[in-house]
């Protein structure tokens, strides 16, 4: 991609540190090399750490109750570690969490893309949509995503590159802002999501440490959420025109989009495509609200089959539309050619499949090491020993919430090991769960897009390969650190501008204890 950026005479500082990043990183081997280069230094590093009886403890939640609980490093050079290597690698694979999201999802879209809906879609909103809203659009479209879960890694970033080959700009610029909304702005949006449920249970149970009984809701960090969406989506429209594109330059690869209008067929074709998702998205609701796809408890948001079935849900959204395209505009002519058309775009996964398997082996030899538990627990023993208080201490949690996150994907995760240090510690100096919650969420959202041990991260640069072939880790980190950098300086503006004024943070929550 090096070729791809723009040289000019002369290049500020912040360009120049990029172009390192970017230059290092690509000196790096492919990324499945890397990854399996990782995977061995996590064996060896795990080897030393367990040697030196490396151990933390921390306070776990058990039933509204501390549990002192502690984590030692696990050698995994072991007898029991080399057997867990060889024999737990195919399920390693299988389980590895993106990997049935994308393959499953890539079925419908593939029937969408292959039939040709995709892209009289897209011709259709070049035609419709003014030029100047479009980077916005993409970036608040990937922010909005976050309701479906992880649907939008695998649906909206590589949309994102199209609609921007679409329009004659910078594929790789597209990929850069629906992924920057898509995951550095996890935390923001204007709906509910999977992940405010899981958050608001372990605030809960941790705030139930210093006040038993008190509850968290999953509308707690509302009001500053819809504000973010907002934030993130300008600052992500800004940093996309101003910093990325002219750093990419002109796109010179081979990969096209034809911007020509939309023909009679094509227009019939959208019409059948639009009747049939209305029609679908109808079934879904009408099996939400009969509560067959709810929980046995009658919850949406929690342990229901419509979280559970969300990604065959998406597949199906795009696939039914895609086949009603295609028999409206004659793109295919019967259940042959839609079989030929899934096909087609498995056959394009091969190089993401031998990528996904070497970030799998890694990421879970990471886990049984227990190295991101620990580095998880000594950043939040560091910050909690510095004595700070009040703003500076959570701007401090902030920050180490956003180092820890380039270690451990999870947000459930970290929270459930950071929750209960720190959501007690400032209840004792006046501040509500809630509020501690949402510092978390700023800082476990900003660095999801530079870090390769995030679970998508792979997937990512396999979209982006697609467009450059030459593609690396580095070069994908270079262009998603502006974003990583002024997310995380521009929200904790918005945090301390918020706790100045001591606006609600949801409907009925305050910054303090009532």
């Amino acid at each position: 991609m090096s070729a791809n950026v723009s040289s000019t005479k002369k290049r500020g500082f912040f360009n120049r540190f990029l172009d390192f990043i970017e230059v290092v990183g690509n000196k790096l081997p492919h990324p499945v090399t890397l990854f399996v280069l990782f995977s061995l230094a996590v064996i060896l590093i795990s080897a030393l750490a367990s040697r030196m009886g490396v151990t933390v403890t921390y306070d776990k939640i058990v039933e509204g109750a501390k549990q002192p609980t502690t984590v030692e490093a696990i050698n995994l050079l072991s007898k029991q570690g080399i057997r867990d290597i060889f024999s737990k690698a195919v399920t390693n694979f299988t389980g590895f969490a993106p990997l049935g999201t994308v393959l499953v999802a890539m079925l419908g879209v593939g029937v969408a893309e292959g039939t040709g809906l995709i892209q009289a879609a897209l011709r259709k909103l070049v035609l419709s949509t003014p030029k100047r809203l479009i980077t916005a659009v993409v970036v608040f479209a990937g922010v909005m995503s976050n309701v479906a879960s992880d649907a939008g890694y695998v649906v909206l970033v590589p949309l994102g590159a199209l609609i921007f080959l679409s329009f004659k700009r910078h594929p790789l610029a597209g990929l850069a802002a629906a992924f920057a909304g898509v995951s550095g702005g996890f935390s923001a949006n204007l709906a509910f999501g999977t992940i405010d449920a899981l958050l608001a249970g372990f605030t809960e149970q941790a705030a139930g440490m210093y006040q038993p009984g008190y509850e968290v809701a999953i509308h707690a960090n509302w009001y500053f959420m819809i504000a973010s969406t907002f934030l993130i989506t300008i600052i992500g429209t800004i940093i996309t025109e101003k910093i990325i594109e002219p750093r990419l330059g002109e796109y010179k690869g081979d990969a096209k989009v034809d911007i020509e209008g939309v023909t009679a067929a094509e227009s019939k074709g959208l019409t059948w495509a639009l009747i049939t998702l209305i029609a679908f998205i109808a079934v879904i609701v009408a099996l939400v609200m009969s509560g067959i796809l709810k929980s046995d408890e009658g919850e949406i948001l929690k342990n229901s089959a419509f979280l559970a079935g969300l990604v065959p849900i998406i597949a199906a959204g795009f696939l039914i539309p895609g086949v009603a395209y295609g028999i409206a505009a004659k793109t295919v002519k019967n259940d042959k050619d839609i079989a030929n058309v899934m096909g087609k775009a498995m056959s394009t996964m091969g190089g993401y499949l031998v990528l996904a398997f070497a970030a799998a082996q890694f990421v879970a030899y990471f886990g049984w090491s227990n190295l991101g538990t620990i580095l998880a627990v000594k950043g939040a023993n560091l910050l909690e020993a510095t004595g700070m208080t009040g703003l500076p201490m959570l701007i401090g949690f902030i920050l180490v919430s956003a180092f820890i996150n380039l270690f451990i994907g999870s947000a459930s995760a970290k929270w459930a090991i950071m929750a209960p240090v720190f959501v007690p510690m400032l209840m004792h100096i006046g501040y509500s769960p809630e509020f501690t919650q949402l510092a978390y969420r700023i800082g476990d959202s900003t660095t999801n897009i530079i870090s390769p041990l995030m679970s998508y991260f792979a997937v990512i640069v396999a979209f982006a390969q697609k467009y450059d072939k030459e593609t690396g880790i580095g070069t994908l980190i270079s262009v998603m650190v502006p974003y990583s950098l002024l997310f995380l300086f521009s929200w904790a503006i918005l945090f301390i501008l918020w706790t100045v004024f001591k606006l609600p943070i949801g409907p009925g929550v305050g910054i303090r204890l009532m």
